[in-house]
């Protein structure tokens, strides 16, 4: 006898409890996209230096990626059941693992800091993504191994910028 709709949706449901821990992820992800985008206007914003055009391009450009992101993030954890826990900016920066960026920077200074958050995002969406995986929830393994290549090719492009050294000054 086939099982009811009601057995099934319970069934496929029962992971996505709030405390899960790929819930949790998204959550933190929805959080750090948005720490992101602000940090990446930040930076776009405040840029100066002989690398003016190219680094103001690059972090709105960074901007615009990391903006859908948050979207996507967001209405992954509606699809398994859940309500977005952090709306507020408060909450967001609390619930991230991202800092939000200082002032008073120079831009080697921005750059490294961009880099760091960026490999602490690397990190835990590999994590979530094996956390995903071991509960058998393909969806989420697939945003976040999209997303994360997005992340990972941002980062290889300010670890090359910190490496040559062009332009910036300490």
């Amino acid at each position: 006898m086939p099982a009811t709709r009601t057995a099934l949706a319970k069934d496929v449901s029962q992971e996505n409890r709030e405390d899960h821990p790929v819930v949790q992820y998204l959550q933190r992800q929805v959080a750090n996209a948005l720490v992101l985008y602000a940090n990446y206007k930040h930076y776009h914003w405040q840029t100066f230096g002989p690398l003016f055009r190219d680094l103001h391009l690059m972090f709105d450009e960074f901007a615009k990626d990391v903006l859908g992101t948050a979207d996507e993030f967001a209405e992954r954890v509606r699809m398994i059941g859940q309500d977005v826990q952090n709306v507020q900016l408060r909450q967001m920066q609390e619930a991230a693992s991202v800092q939000s960026a200082s002032a008073n920077q120079s831009m080697r200074e921005a750059i490294e800091d961009a880099d760091a958050n960026l490999l602490v995002i690397i990190k835990e969406m590999r994590e979530a993504a094996k956390s995903a995986d071991e509960s058998n929830d393909p969806g989420t393994v697939d945003l976040l191994s999209r997303v994360v290549q997005i992340h990972e090719k941002h980062e290889w492009f300010l670890r090359d910028i910190l490496k040559k050294k062009d332009g910036l000054v300490a």
